[in-house]
């Protein structure tokens, strides 16, 4: 709690200084001649910038928005393609939060056989984390040259995102122990007292719902086991949301359920440059600068998109 309370006072507090200075801007103008008015001009307009800056932190107001999170890429069907594919996509995201100064740790990866990755999850740490990370949740294609194909020849390869805010134990979700499959193993990684000697890693299954989650980033089993129970939670959490949207929609006589795994956003490499979000139409040429973490502009959209839709 101290730590929600926390944040929303840093991302209050810009939002107050802007509006007193503002007002005080407003007094000015009221009382200048023409020719200092058109003198302010300046400052009206550079208020105006730091609030179009500041404007998509108000839609930062959901349940969990202020949380971290845990964020999953899965390779999809293509083998090689999707994996690679999956890992770019992993780099993306680290360097996405690099930008925003904040932590990361890969807390589960399982490399693809040949290159890149067929699933990892990393657990972000950083202010309003989840509530910008959760517009990226669906799936991402790529159209490209593949460099896995002699003759060169064009692929589309797809890979899965997946969000879920880090949840406190006192969430409510409850969780039977005898519900649970618990199994450990060694840990994978690049060496280290631990590493590769120990069975540190975690794997835990939730049979009723046949979640599987693991964790063997840390050196000690009860750390990766903490870290694998919160992520459950956090599944389980999710499974129970998707359930009662998809109870709305029916009782709304919707056609389609809410599905968090449909393709959201197109990034084509190969015969023109382009990143296009399907949701908002946001697009970019830039597509060198995307893949090295710019996606700002894509997740201020779309969480626009989404405070529309509830009005």
């Amino acid at each position: 709690m101290f730590t929600e309370l926390k944040a929303l006072k840093k991302q209050w507090e810009p939002l107050q200084n802007i509006a007193n200075e503002a007002q005080a801007l407003l007094e000015m103008v009221e009382a200048a001649s023409p020719e200092e008015q058109l003198a302010l001009t300046p400052d009206i307009e550079r208020l105006q910038q730091e609030w179009t800056g500041l404007e998509t932190k108000l839609y930062l107001s959901g349940e969990f928005d202020v949380l971290n999170c845990y964020l999953t890429v899965s390779g999809g069907a293509g083998g090689t393609e999707a994996q690679d594919w999956a890992s770019m996509l992993m780099r993306m995201y680290l360097r996405y939060c690099e930008r925003l100064n904040w932590k990361t740790t890969i807390v589960d990866k399982t490399d693809g056989q040949e290159a890149g990755i067929k699933t990892a999850t990393i657990h972000v740490e950083g202010e309003f984390a989840y509530g910008n990370l959760k517009c990226e949740k669906g799936t991402h294609r790529l159209v490209r040259l593949s460099p896995f194909n002699a003759k060169s020849l064009r692929q589309t390869s797809f890979a899965l995102v997946e969000v879920l805010p880090e949840l406190p134990e006192s969430t409510g979700i409850e969780i039977n122990p005898s519900d649970l499959r618990i199994d450990t193993y060694r840990s994978g990684g690049a060496g280290g007292q631990n590493v590769n000697k120990v069975e540190s890693a975690i794997r835990i299954t939730h049979l009723p719902s046949g979640i599987v989650v693991a964790c063997q980033n840390e050196r000690s089993q009860l750390q990766n086991r903490a870290q694998a129970m919160s992520i459950l939670r956090a599944k389980l959490l999710e499974r129970e949301r998707l359930e009662q949207l998809e109870t709305k929609s029916e009782l709304k006589g919707a056609k389609q359920s809410a599905d968090f795994g449909q393709q959201i956003r197109s990034y084509v490499l190969h015969p023109y440059q382009m990143v296009k979000d399907l949701r908002t139409d946001v697009e970019t040429s830039n597509t060198t600068g995307v893949l090295d973490g710019d996606i700002q502009q894509f997740i201020d959209a779309e969480l626009k998109r989404e405070a529309r839709e509830e009005e």
